[in-house]
């Protein structure tokens, strides 16, 4: 099974500029019931960036930071680990688990194609088990 046929694509997914404020992370989050959102790549050549609750968490309330001040290109991870579409997950699964990382991002001819995470892969097998 590829990356691709179970990944969330990215029409589905949350994008903010560098600019956008922890707080506009913040919210985002909370209105589409999500826990990680995508920083954009500044420029056609740039890194796309990963932000989750544990950024925030070490950024706020780690380092006394404050969520107005704080744009999410200073507490994202970027570039963000990611993987090619056409990857079989077996091996996205691996570098999640050896890296100890719940998402990848899904990126080809560095272009946003989508995400992978823990929950589908798991998903995936939960389903195979249903079928037998």
């Amino acid at each position: 099974m590829l990356v691709k046929e179970i990944m969330t694509p990215k029409e589905k997914l949350v994008v903010l500029a560098q600019t956008a404020t922890v707080r506009d992370a913040l919210a985002s989050m909370r209105t589409h019931s999500i826990r990680s959102i995508i920083m954009d790549k500044s420029n056609p050549h740039g890194a796309y960036g990963l932000v989750t609750f544990k950024n925030i968490l070490q950024s706020i309330v780690a380092e006394d930071g404050d969520i107005d001040l704080l744009n999410i290109y200073d507490i994202a991870a970027a570039p963000a680990i990611s993987v090619s579409a056409d990857l079989d997950v077996k091996y996205a699964a691996r570098m999640m688990v050896s890296s100890s990382i719940k998402r990848l991002l899904v990126i080809d001819n560095n272009e946003l194609a989508g995400i992978l995470t823990m929950s589908d892969i798991i998903g995936v097998l939960m389903d195979s088990l249903e079928d037998k």
